[in-house]
Protein backbone atom coordinates (compact mmCIF):
# COMPACT_ATOMS: atom_id res chain seq x y z
CA UNK A 1 0.00 0.00 0.00
CA UNK A 2 2.57 2.18 0.79
CA UNK A 3 4.62 2.26 -2.62
CA UNK A 4 0.89 2.47 -3.97
CA UNK A 5 0.64 5.85 -2.31
CA UNK A 6 3.65 6.86 -3.58
CA UNK A 7 2.75 5.97 -7.04
CA UNK A 8 -0.53 7.75 -7.16
CA UNK A 9 1.05 10.91 -5.79
CA UNK A 10 3.60 10.86 -8.55
CA UNK A 11 1.40 10.05 -11.44
CA UNK A 12 -1.26 12.42 -10.55
CA UNK A 13 1.15 15.45 -9.92
CA UNK A 14 3.19 14.90 -13.10
CA UNK A 15 -0.44 14.56 -14.90
CA UNK A 16 -1.97 17.90 -13.47
CA UNK A 17 1.31 19.41 -13.10
CA UNK A 18 0.72 20.06 -9.28
CA UNK A 19 3.03 19.64 -6.21
CA UNK A 20 2.76 16.11 -4.78
CA UNK A 21 2.43 18.06 -1.27
CA UNK A 22 -1.35 18.58 -2.78
CA UNK A 23 -1.59 15.18 -3.64
CA UNK A 24 -0.60 13.78 -0.40
CA UNK A 25 -2.47 16.26 1.48
CA UNK A 26 -5.65 14.99 -0.70
CA UNK A 27 -4.76 11.05 -0.05
CA UNK A 28 -4.31 11.86 3.68
CA UNK A 29 -7.74 13.70 3.88
CA UNK A 30 -9.26 10.73 1.64
CA UNK A 31 -8.22 8.47 4.34
CA UNK A 32 -9.28 10.60 7.23
CA UNK A 33 -13.10 10.58 5.63
CA UNK A 34 -13.21 6.94 5.18
CA UNK A 35 -11.58 5.76 8.42
CA UNK A 36 -14.42 8.42 10.29
CA UNK A 37 -16.84 6.48 8.69
CA UNK A 38 -16.00 2.80 10.91
CA UNK A 39 -17.51 4.83 13.52
CA UNK A 40 -21.76 5.15 14.19
CA UNK A 41 -20.58 9.07 15.96
CA UNK A 42 -19.22 11.65 14.81
CA UNK A 43 -15.18 11.48 15.08
CA UNK A 44 -12.22 13.86 14.90
CA UNK A 45 -9.54 11.75 12.64
CA UNK A 46 -6.14 12.43 10.76
CA UNK A 47 -3.85 10.67 8.81
CA UNK A 48 -0.49 11.11 8.65
CA UNK A 49 2.21 10.23 5.55
CA UNK A 50 5.31 9.62 5.41
CA UNK A 51 6.31 11.47 2.03
CA UNK A 52 9.64 8.96 1.76
CA UNK A 53 8.29 5.89 2.52
CA UNK A 54 4.12 5.87 1.67
CA UNK A 55 3.57 4.88 5.40
CA UNK A 56 0.96 6.16 6.98
CA UNK A 57 -0.41 6.86 10.74
CA UNK A 58 -3.63 7.29 11.95
CA UNK A 59 -4.90 9.52 14.82
CA UNK A 60 -8.38 9.83 16.54
CA UNK A 61 -8.20 13.35 18.94
CA UNK A 62 -10.87 14.90 21.62
CA UNK A 63 -11.18 18.43 22.76
CA UNK A 64 -11.17 18.65 26.53
CA UNK A 65 -14.55 20.99 27.74
CA UNK A 66 -15.11 21.89 31.52
CA UNK A 67 -17.51 19.39 33.07
CA UNK A 68 -20.37 21.91 33.29
CA UNK A 69 -20.47 21.87 29.47
CA UNK A 70 -22.56 19.45 27.61
CA UNK A 71 -19.57 17.63 25.64
CA UNK A 72 -20.78 16.34 22.02
CA UNK A 73 -20.34 12.51 21.55
CA UNK A 74 -17.11 10.82 20.03
CA UNK A 75 -15.28 14.74 19.47
CA UNK A 76 -15.25 16.03 23.58
CA UNK A 77 -14.26 14.71 26.65
CA UNK A 78 -15.47 16.21 29.99
CA UNK A 79 -12.62 16.86 32.27
CA UNK A 80 -13.66 14.10 34.19
CA UNK A 81 -13.43 12.03 31.09
CA UNK A 82 -10.32 12.75 29.67
CA UNK A 83 -8.42 12.18 33.31
CA UNK A 84 -9.50 9.06 33.02
CA UNK A 85 -7.33 8.64 29.43
CA UNK A 86 -4.64 11.41 30.96
CA UNK A 87 -4.90 12.69 34.72
CA UNK A 88 -2.60 16.14 33.17
CA UNK A 89 -5.25 16.70 30.72
CA UNK A 90 -6.86 20.30 31.59
CA UNK A 91 -9.97 22.33 29.84
CA UNK A 92 -8.70 23.24 26.08
CA UNK A 93 -6.10 20.34 25.97
CA UNK A 94 -6.19 17.91 23.08
CA UNK A 95 -5.78 14.04 23.90
CA UNK A 96 -5.14 12.30 20.89
CA UNK A 97 -4.48 7.87 20.34
CA UNK A 98 -3.45 5.80 17.23
CA UNK A 99 -6.07 3.98 15.46
CA UNK A 100 -5.79 1.08 13.15
CA UNK A 101 -5.19 2.70 9.47
CA UNK A 102 -7.79 1.81 6.75
CA UNK A 103 -5.83 -0.14 3.82
CA UNK A 104 -5.80 2.18 1.11
CA UNK A 105 -7.05 -0.09 -1.84
CA UNK A 106 -10.24 -0.39 0.51
CA UNK A 107 -10.77 2.93 0.26
CA UNK A 108 -14.25 3.85 -1.18
CA UNK A 109 -12.96 4.63 -4.74
CA UNK A 110 -15.79 7.89 -5.30
CA UNK A 111 -14.43 9.22 -1.84
CA UNK A 112 -10.83 9.61 -2.49
CA UNK A 113 -11.68 10.26 -6.21
CA UNK A 114 -13.68 13.59 -5.34
CA UNK A 115 -10.92 14.75 -2.37
CA UNK A 116 -8.14 14.18 -4.98
CA UNK A 117 -9.80 16.25 -7.66
CA UNK A 118 -10.73 18.97 -5.12
CA UNK A 119 -7.77 19.10 -4.12
CA UNK A 120 -5.79 19.08 -7.85
CA UNK A 121 -8.99 21.71 -8.60
CA UNK A 122 -7.76 24.19 -5.78
CA UNK A 123 -4.22 23.28 -6.37
CA UNK A 124 -4.94 24.14 -10.70
CA UNK A 125 -6.33 27.49 -9.69
CA UNK A 126 -4.09 28.95 -7.69
CA UNK A 127 -1.14 27.77 -10.03
CA UNK A 128 -3.39 29.50 -12.87
CA UNK A 129 -3.91 32.67 -11.43
CA UNK A 130 -0.17 32.90 -9.81
CA UNK A 131 0.62 32.95 -13.66
CA UNK A 132 -1.59 35.17 -14.72
CA UNK A 133 -2.40 37.37 -11.99
CA UNK A 134 0.89 40.11 -12.81
CA UNK A 135 0.28 40.17 -16.65
CA UNK A 136 -3.25 41.76 -16.54
CA UNK A 137 -2.94 44.53 -19.24
CA UNK A 138 -0.79 42.10 -21.60
CA UNK A 139 -1.24 40.67 -24.77
CA UNK A 140 -2.11 36.91 -24.93
CA UNK A 141 -2.19 34.95 -27.88
CA UNK A 142 -4.44 31.88 -27.61
CA UNK A 143 -6.88 29.27 -29.86
CA UNK A 144 -11.00 29.26 -29.64
CA UNK A 145 -11.89 26.37 -27.65
CA UNK A 146 -15.37 27.21 -28.06
CA UNK A 147 -18.22 29.75 -29.83
CA UNK A 148 -21.29 30.58 -28.50
CA UNK A 149 -23.82 32.75 -28.71
CA UNK A 150 -22.70 35.14 -25.76
CA UNK A 151 -18.90 34.56 -26.03
CA UNK A 152 -16.08 32.90 -26.85
CA UNK A 153 -13.46 30.65 -25.01
CA UNK A 154 -9.96 30.81 -25.47
CA UNK A 155 -7.62 28.13 -24.59
CA UNK A 156 -3.93 29.82 -23.60
CA UNK A 157 -3.28 25.93 -22.25
CA UNK A 158 -2.08 24.27 -19.69
CA UNK A 159 -5.47 24.21 -18.37
CA UNK A 160 -5.80 28.51 -19.15
CA UNK A 161 -9.14 29.42 -20.90
CA UNK A 162 -9.93 32.88 -21.59
CA UNK A 163 -13.72 34.53 -21.57
CA UNK A 164 -14.04 36.69 -24.75
CA UNK A 165 -17.35 38.28 -24.69
CA UNK A 166 -19.41 39.54 -27.86
CA UNK A 167 -19.51 43.01 -26.65
CA UNK A 168 -15.36 42.75 -26.60
CA UNK A 169 -14.59 41.79 -29.95
CA UNK A 170 -14.01 44.18 -32.99
CA UNK A 171 -16.77 45.27 -35.27
CA UNK A 172 -17.74 41.80 -37.06
CA UNK A 173 -15.01 39.41 -36.63
CA UNK A 174 -16.07 35.79 -36.85
CA UNK A 175 -14.10 33.07 -35.28
CA UNK A 176 -14.23 29.91 -35.39
CA UNK A 177 -12.72 26.68 -34.06
CA UNK A 178 -9.14 26.04 -33.57
CA UNK A 179 -8.51 29.74 -35.09
CA UNK A 180 -5.24 31.43 -33.75
CA UNK A 181 -6.31 34.95 -32.15
CA UNK A 182 -4.57 37.54 -29.77
CA UNK A 183 -6.55 39.34 -26.96
CA UNK A 184 -6.22 41.11 -23.96
CA UNK A 185 -6.36 40.04 -20.29
CA UNK A 186 -8.65 42.71 -18.65
CA UNK A 187 -9.50 41.11 -15.30
CA UNK A 188 -9.22 37.75 -13.60
CA UNK A 189 -12.30 36.69 -11.74
CA UNK A 190 -12.69 33.30 -9.33
CA UNK A 191 -15.07 31.82 -8.99
CA UNK A 192 -16.23 28.00 -7.96
CA UNK A 193 -15.59 26.80 -11.25
CA UNK A 194 -12.26 27.90 -10.99
CA UNK A 195 -10.46 30.77 -12.43
CA UNK A 196 -11.55 32.69 -15.35
CA UNK A 197 -9.47 34.87 -17.09
CA UNK A 198 -11.85 38.15 -18.63
CA UNK A 199 -10.49 38.69 -22.14
CA UNK A 200 -10.96 41.72 -24.38
CA UNK A 201 -10.09 42.51 -28.34
CA UNK A 202 -11.80 45.74 -27.56
CA UNK A 203 -9.58 47.35 -25.02
CA UNK A 204 -7.31 50.65 -26.33
CA UNK A 205 -4.81 48.44 -24.34
CA UNK A 206 -5.31 46.49 -27.62
CA UNK A 207 -4.24 48.97 -29.74
CA UNK A 208 -1.37 49.76 -28.10
CA UNK A 209 0.21 46.58 -27.41
CA UNK A 210 -0.38 45.95 -31.34
CA UNK A 211 1.78 48.80 -32.16
CA UNK A 212 4.16 47.73 -29.52
CA UNK A 213 4.99 44.29 -31.76
CA UNK A 214 4.79 46.47 -34.99
CA UNK A 215 6.66 48.87 -34.21
CA UNK A 216 10.38 48.35 -32.93
CA UNK A 217 11.09 51.73 -32.06
CA UNK A 218 7.95 51.70 -29.58
CA UNK A 219 8.82 48.26 -28.16
CA UNK A 220 12.83 49.70 -27.42
CA UNK A 221 11.46 52.58 -25.92
CA UNK A 222 12.71 55.22 -28.37
CA UNK A 223 8.87 56.07 -29.41
CA UNK A 224 6.36 56.52 -26.20
CA UNK A 225 2.56 56.03 -26.38
CA UNK A 226 1.01 58.60 -24.35
CA UNK A 227 -2.72 57.45 -25.03
CA UNK A 228 -5.23 55.90 -26.68
CA UNK A 229 -8.75 55.86 -27.36
CA UNK A 230 -10.79 53.80 -29.92
CA UNK A 231 -14.38 52.77 -31.37
CA UNK A 232 -13.83 49.64 -31.80
CA UNK A 233 -13.63 48.13 -35.22
CA UNK A 234 -14.28 51.45 -36.19
CA UNK A 235 -12.27 54.20 -36.10
CA UNK A 236 -8.87 54.93 -33.38
CA UNK A 237 -6.57 57.99 -32.21
CA UNK A 238 -3.22 57.01 -30.60
CA UNK A 239 -1.17 59.89 -29.56
CA UNK A 240 3.00 59.34 -29.77
CA UNK A 241 6.00 60.82 -28.45
CA UNK A 242 9.98 60.59 -30.03
CA UNK A 243 12.31 60.42 -27.15
CA UNK A 244 14.98 61.23 -29.94
CA UNK A 245 14.51 64.12 -32.22
CA UNK A 246 15.80 62.68 -35.51
CA UNK A 247 13.25 60.01 -35.51
CA UNK A 248 9.46 61.53 -36.69
CA UNK A 249 7.22 58.76 -34.66
CA UNK A 250 4.26 60.15 -36.69
CA UNK A 251 6.02 58.45 -39.70
CA UNK A 252 7.41 55.32 -38.16
CA UNK A 253 3.79 54.28 -36.65
CA UNK A 254 2.99 54.78 -40.12
CA UNK A 255 5.78 52.92 -41.32
CA UNK A 256 6.98 52.62 -45.49
CA UNK A 257 3.84 53.13 -47.55
CA UNK A 258 1.75 52.52 -44.26
CA UNK A 259 2.82 48.86 -43.52
CA UNK A 260 3.29 48.73 -40.26
CA UNK A 261 -0.28 51.12 -39.43
CA UNK A 262 -2.19 48.38 -41.81
CA UNK A 263 -0.82 46.19 -39.97
CA UNK A 264 -2.45 46.52 -36.84
CA UNK A 265 -5.74 47.76 -38.84
CA UNK A 266 -6.15 44.44 -40.38
CA UNK A 267 -5.44 42.84 -36.62
CA UNK A 268 -8.52 44.86 -35.50
CA UNK A 269 -11.29 44.24 -38.37
CA UNK A 270 -9.92 47.18 -40.73
CA UNK A 271 -10.54 50.06 -37.85
CA UNK A 272 -9.29 53.32 -39.04
CA UNK A 273 -6.48 54.62 -37.18
CA UNK A 274 -5.21 58.31 -36.43
CA UNK A 275 -1.41 58.97 -35.58
CA UNK A 276 -1.48 62.27 -33.19
CA UNK A 277 1.77 63.98 -32.43
CA UNK A 278 1.67 64.42 -28.55
CA UNK A 279 2.42 67.90 -27.61
CA UNK A 280 2.91 69.18 -23.85
CA UNK A 281 0.81 72.22 -24.88
CA UNK A 282 -2.73 71.35 -23.92
CA UNK A 283 -4.17 73.42 -26.46
CA UNK A 284 -1.54 71.87 -29.49
CA UNK A 285 -3.06 68.94 -28.49
CA UNK A 286 -6.21 69.27 -28.81
CA UNK A 287 -5.74 70.38 -32.32
CA UNK A 288 -3.42 67.45 -33.27
CA UNK A 289 -6.08 65.52 -31.81
CA UNK A 290 -8.86 67.05 -34.11
CA UNK A 291 -7.02 66.03 -37.53
CA UNK A 292 -7.68 65.20 -40.29
CA UNK A 293 -10.13 68.32 -39.26
CA UNK A 294 -8.20 71.89 -39.20
CA UNK A 295 -8.74 74.15 -36.50
CA UNK A 296 -8.93 77.95 -36.87
CA UNK A 297 -9.48 79.10 -33.20
CA UNK A 298 -9.31 77.63 -30.02
CA UNK A 299 -10.24 79.19 -26.17
CA UNK A 300 -8.82 77.47 -22.85
CA UNK A 301 -10.81 77.68 -20.54
CA UNK A 302 -8.91 76.11 -17.71
CA UNK A 303 -11.79 76.23 -14.74
CA UNK A 304 -13.76 73.64 -16.60
CA UNK A 305 -11.19 71.86 -18.03
CA UNK A 306 -12.71 72.38 -21.36
CA UNK A 307 -12.02 74.18 -24.72
CA UNK A 308 -13.84 75.55 -27.27
CA UNK A 309 -12.59 74.38 -30.98
CA UNK A 310 -13.74 77.07 -33.77
CA UNK A 311 -13.67 75.42 -37.39
CA UNK A 312 -14.74 76.91 -40.93
CA UNK A 313 -18.56 75.79 -41.46
CA UNK A 314 -17.29 73.53 -44.42
CA UNK A 315 -15.05 72.18 -42.20
CA UNK A 316 -17.66 71.14 -39.32
CA UNK A 317 -19.12 68.18 -40.14
CA UNK A 318 -15.59 66.41 -40.56
CA UNK A 319 -14.47 68.09 -37.17
CA UNK A 320 -17.37 66.35 -35.31
CA UNK A 321 -17.58 63.38 -37.08
CA UNK A 322 -20.08 60.41 -37.92
CA UNK A 323 -22.30 60.40 -34.74
CA UNK A 324 -19.87 62.59 -32.73
CA UNK A 325 -16.97 60.29 -33.47
CA UNK A 326 -14.03 62.17 -34.00
CA UNK A 327 -14.84 65.01 -31.52
CA UNK A 328 -15.50 61.92 -28.68
CA UNK A 329 -12.36 60.50 -29.38
CA UNK A 330 -9.84 63.62 -29.62
CA UNK A 331 -11.67 63.94 -25.98
CA UNK A 332 -10.64 60.95 -24.92
CA UNK A 333 -7.74 61.03 -25.69
CA UNK A 334 -6.74 64.57 -24.37
CA UNK A 335 -8.80 64.26 -21.48
CA UNK A 336 -10.16 67.93 -22.12
CA UNK A 337 -14.43 68.37 -22.68
CA UNK A 338 -14.32 69.47 -26.51
CA UNK A 339 -16.83 72.24 -27.74
CA UNK A 340 -16.43 72.33 -31.58
CA UNK A 341 -18.23 75.30 -33.52
CA UNK A 342 -18.38 77.34 -36.56
CA UNK A 343 -16.25 80.58 -36.58
CA UNK A 344 -19.51 82.54 -36.81
CA UNK A 345 -20.67 81.19 -33.46
CA UNK A 346 -17.42 81.49 -31.70
CA UNK A 347 -17.36 85.33 -32.48
CA UNK A 348 -20.75 85.63 -31.21
CA UNK A 349 -19.93 83.65 -28.19
CA UNK A 350 -16.96 85.58 -27.60
CA UNK A 351 -19.07 88.75 -27.82
CA UNK A 352 -21.76 87.60 -25.67
CA UNK A 353 -18.91 86.86 -22.78
CA UNK A 354 -16.72 89.92 -23.90
CA UNK A 355 -20.38 92.00 -23.29
CA UNK A 356 -20.64 90.33 -19.74
CA UNK A 357 -17.52 90.91 -18.54
CA UNK A 358 -17.41 94.99 -19.97
CA UNK A 359 -20.81 94.93 -17.68
CA UNK A 360 -19.31 93.78 -14.64
CA UNK A 361 -16.79 95.70 -15.10
CA UNK A 362 -18.12 98.98 -15.54
CA UNK A 363 -20.44 98.51 -12.52
CA UNK A 364 -17.78 97.13 -10.12
CA UNK A 365 -14.83 99.88 -10.80
CA UNK A 366 -17.66 102.61 -11.94
CA UNK A 367 -16.47 103.11 -15.39
CA UNK A 368 -17.85 104.36 -18.76
CA UNK A 369 -18.06 101.42 -21.39
CA UNK A 370 -15.59 102.88 -23.59
CA UNK A 371 -12.77 102.48 -20.82
CA UNK A 372 -14.52 98.90 -20.08
CA UNK A 373 -13.99 97.81 -23.51
CA UNK A 374 -10.39 99.18 -23.91
CA UNK A 375 -9.56 96.64 -20.58
CA UNK A 376 -11.48 94.01 -22.01
CA UNK A 377 -9.56 94.59 -25.28
CA UNK A 378 -6.34 94.43 -23.57
CA UNK A 379 -7.15 91.21 -21.73
CA UNK A 380 -8.59 92.34 -18.27
CA UNK A 381 -10.92 90.00 -17.86
CA UNK A 382 -11.35 90.00 -14.21
CA UNK A 383 -11.22 92.12 -11.27
CA UNK A 384 -8.08 90.28 -10.03
CA UNK A 385 -6.58 90.69 -13.03
CA UNK A 386 -7.04 94.57 -12.73
CA UNK A 387 -6.09 94.49 -9.37
CA UNK A 388 -2.71 92.65 -9.20
CA UNK A 389 -1.52 92.83 -13.13
CA UNK A 390 2.02 94.92 -12.59
CA UNK A 391 1.31 98.62 -12.77
CA UNK A 392 3.55 98.56 -16.03
CA UNK A 393 1.12 96.56 -17.71
CA UNK A 394 -1.81 98.83 -17.37
CA UNK A 395 0.70 101.95 -18.28
CA UNK A 396 1.20 100.97 -21.37
CA UNK A 397 -2.45 100.74 -22.58
CA UNK A 398 -2.58 103.19 -25.18
CA UNK A 399 -4.33 106.53 -23.86
CA UNK A 400 -3.42 105.17 -20.12
CA UNK A 401 -1.43 106.68 -17.38
CA UNK A 402 0.41 106.23 -14.26
CA UNK A 403 -2.92 108.10 -12.57
CA UNK A 404 -5.44 105.99 -14.07
CA UNK A 405 -3.69 102.96 -13.92
CA UNK A 406 -3.52 103.25 -10.62
CA UNK A 407 -7.02 105.08 -9.76
CA UNK A 408 -8.28 101.87 -11.71
CA UNK A 409 -6.00 99.08 -9.38
CA UNK A 410 -7.45 101.22 -5.87
CA UNK A 411 -11.04 100.80 -7.60
CA UNK A 412 -10.40 97.07 -8.36
CA UNK A 413 -9.16 96.36 -5.44
CA UNK A 414 -11.65 98.32 -2.88
CA UNK A 415 -14.73 96.38 -4.93
CA UNK A 416 -12.96 92.81 -4.02
CA UNK A 417 -12.63 93.43 -0.65
CA UNK A 418 -16.62 94.67 -0.15
CA UNK A 419 -17.31 91.35 -2.09
CA UNK A 420 -15.23 89.77 0.76
CA UNK A 421 -16.85 91.00 3.32
CA UNK A 422 -20.15 90.74 1.97
CA UNK A 423 -19.54 87.02 1.63
CA UNK A 424 -18.14 87.08 5.21
CA UNK A 425 -21.40 88.21 6.65
CA UNK A 426 -23.43 86.12 4.44
CA UNK A 427 -22.07 83.62 5.88
CA UNK A 428 -21.91 85.44 9.53
CA UNK A 429 -25.93 85.28 9.36
CA UNK A 430 -26.01 81.79 7.60
CA UNK A 431 -27.96 79.52 10.08
CA UNK A 432 -27.07 75.88 10.10
CA UNK A 433 -29.69 73.09 8.48
CA UNK A 434 -31.77 70.60 11.30
CA UNK A 435 -30.00 68.09 9.52
CA UNK A 436 -26.76 69.30 11.07
CA UNK A 437 -28.34 70.59 14.64
CA UNK A 438 -29.45 67.34 15.24
CA UNK A 439 -26.90 65.43 14.25
CA UNK A 440 -25.29 62.76 16.99
CA UNK A 441 -21.98 64.44 18.04
CA UNK A 442 -23.34 67.75 17.26
CA UNK A 443 -24.28 70.80 19.67
CA UNK A 444 -26.05 74.10 18.93
CA UNK A 445 -22.95 76.54 18.89
CA UNK A 446 -20.96 74.35 17.00
CA UNK A 447 -23.20 74.10 14.25
CA UNK A 448 -23.27 78.09 14.42
CA UNK A 449 -19.60 77.87 14.21
CA UNK A 450 -19.81 75.75 10.68
CA UNK A 451 -22.26 77.37 9.29
CA UNK A 452 -20.36 80.75 9.54
CA UNK A 453 -17.33 78.50 8.05
CA UNK A 454 -20.01 77.83 4.92
CA UNK A 455 -20.78 74.63 6.20
CA UNK A 456 -24.52 74.33 6.07
CA UNK A 457 -25.84 70.97 5.98
CA UNK A 458 -24.56 67.00 6.70
CA UNK A 459 -23.79 67.08 3.20
CA UNK A 460 -21.19 69.90 3.27
CA UNK A 461 -19.76 68.39 6.91
CA UNK A 462 -19.85 65.22 4.80
CA UNK A 463 -17.33 66.55 1.86
CA UNK A 464 -14.91 68.31 4.40
CA UNK A 465 -11.63 66.55 5.17
CA UNK A 466 -10.17 66.57 8.55
CA UNK A 467 -8.00 69.08 8.19
CA UNK A 468 -10.52 71.72 6.90
CA UNK A 469 -12.22 71.21 10.71
CA UNK A 470 -8.81 72.07 12.62
CA UNK A 471 -9.64 75.63 12.16
CA UNK A 472 -12.17 75.64 14.06
CA UNK A 473 -11.34 76.59 17.43
CA UNK A 474 -11.11 73.85 20.42
CA UNK A 475 -11.16 70.77 17.31
CA UNK A 476 -8.93 68.32 17.39
CA UNK A 477 -8.60 65.53 14.98
CA UNK A 478 -9.84 62.62 16.74
CA UNK A 479 -13.46 64.77 17.14
CA UNK A 480 -13.16 66.38 13.34
CA UNK A 481 -12.80 62.77 11.94
CA UNK A 482 -16.14 61.72 13.94
CA UNK A 483 -17.76 64.30 12.85
CA UNK A 484 -17.15 63.26 9.41
CA UNK A 485 -18.08 59.89 9.32
CA UNK A 486 -21.08 60.64 11.26
CA UNK A 487 -22.25 62.67 8.22
CA UNK A 488 -21.26 60.25 5.49
CA UNK A 489 -23.13 57.71 7.31
CA UNK A 490 -26.00 58.12 4.74
CA UNK A 491 -23.71 57.49 1.59
CA UNK A 492 -22.86 54.17 2.85
CA UNK A 493 -26.67 53.42 3.53
CA UNK A 494 -27.45 54.44 -0.32
CA UNK A 495 -24.58 52.18 -1.44
CA UNK A 496 -26.07 49.11 0.36
CA UNK A 497 -29.45 49.61 -0.74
Amino acid sequence: MSKEILMVAEAVSNEKGVDQEVIFQAIEQALSTATKKRYDEGANIRVVIDRETGDYDSFRWWDVVADDVMAELGTQFTTEEAHEKDPTLAVGDTFEETVENIAFGRIAAQTAKQVIVQKVREAERELIISRFVNRIGEMLNGTVKKVTRDHIIVDFGDNAEGLLPREELVGREIFRINDRTRVILTSIRDDTRGPQLLVSRAASEMLVQLFHIEVPEISEGIIEIKGAARDPGQRAKIAVKSKDARIDPVGACVGMRGARVQAVSNDLDDERIDIILWDDNPAQLVINAMAPAEVESIVVDEDSHSMDVAVSEENLAQAIGKGGQNVRLASELTGWTINVMTMDQAQEKQQEESLNVVENLMTALDIDEDVAIVLVEEGFTSLEEVAYVPLEEMIDIEGFDEGIATELRARAKDALLTMALASEEQLANAQPAEDLLTMDGMNDALANTLAGKGIITMEDLAEQAVDDLMEVDGMDEETAAALIMTARAPWFVDQGE
